[in-house]
């Protein structure tokens, strides 16, 4: 026991002594799992007691909390691709080498299983649940809960408990969790500001003037409960006829960015009405996740959103 290259996972290892035959170790458990702290435990528990002379083994351990970043994503309507934007960011995010988290708190319509590909169920231990993992992050949705085509026919308590669940679920080391909320400005926008305090908020609108009227909505909940709005997103601004490259504006094109200024709130970039994106998006291939100019609009967003959420 005086080696501590003798035991498995020295680099976790802050103490370890033996006295009157009884070993006590503590170890930094710091982004682990439940499962993996679990593990570490036993590795070193049974280590302990192989050494001559020791009867018992004793092993503490300790991690500090994960400095993690609530980000939430929010609509004044539906219809805007938020859901869309929210798994591309969180993607981008994560290519970028930041550790990500993706919460479905969409109550009505929660679709990030099917944009990230995966029908996985999350696990749970100790009551608390395992988010699932595709394309780099991490994320827990609504839509595991229920089978597929079941509505979520749920009050505003029983919507705002489900969601607690997933925001206090097992992150591990994720640095950045984003919450896809669902439209307009009801019970989970409300829970999760004053429950969760998100760092930031991001707006999701088309450039028509319909969308703008319930993004602006969405901004004036934010302020009022002091929550920054971090930007605004255009979707759906630009259409390429993929027969002769011409680009038209079926909703217009600029109108979020004329609102964002408008409101003084940061303009975090435009993506296209994209026929590619859809069928990427229904195929579970998020666009991010590739190369070409669809990836690269989500990555230039995702840039503009680290650098707003660290400054």
């Amino acid at each position: 026991m005086s080696d501590r290259a003798a035991l498995p996972h020295p680099e976790r290892i802050r103490s370890h002594r033996v006295a009157d035959g009884v070993a006590t170790i503590i170890a930094d458990a710091s982004g682990l799992s439940q499962s993996e702290a679990k593990s570490l435990e036993d590795d070193l528990r049974t280590a302990a007691l192989a050494q001559a002379g020791v009867t018992e083994a004793r092993v503490a351990l300790t991690a500090a909390q994960p400095s993690r970043t609530l980000i939430a994503i929010g609509s004044g309507k539906g219809g805007v691709g938020k859901s869309t934007v929210s798994a591309n960011l969180a993607v981008a995010l994560a290519r970028m080498g930041k550790k990500v988290g993706l919460i479905d708190a969409d109550v009505y319509g929660p679709s990030q299983p099917t944009l990230l590909g995966t029908d996985a169920k999350p696990t749970a231990e100790n009551d608390q649940l395992i988010p699932v993992s595709a394309h780099g992050l991490k994320f827990l949705s609504l839509g595991q809960l229920v089978s597929p085509g079941h509505a979520l026919a749920w009050r505003g308590p029983m919507a705002t408990g489900a969601l607690a669940k997933l925001v206090e679920a097992d992150w591990s080391d994720a640095e950045l969790l984003l919450v896809d909320l669902p439209p307009g400005t009801g019970d989970v926008q409300l829970s999760l500001i004053q429950k969760s305090r998100p760092a930031g908020a991001v707006i999701v609108s088309t450039p028509q003037d319909l969308s703008l009227i319930d993004a602006r909505r969405a901004v004036d909940l934010f302020n009022k409960m002091s929550v920054p709005v971090l930007g605004i997103i255009e979707n759906m601004a630009t259409y390429a006829c993929p027969h002769c490259g011409e680009a038209s504006h079926p909703f217009g094109t600029g109108g979020a960015e004329a609102a964002a200024a408008e409101m003084g709130v940061p303009f975090l970039g435009r993506l296209p009405l994209s026929i590619a994106i859809g069928e990427e998006s229904d195929a579970g291939r998020p666009p991010a996740a590739g190369a070409g100019p669809d990836s690269d609009a989500f990555a230039a967003i995702a840039t503009k959103l680290l650098a707003a959420v660290t400054h």
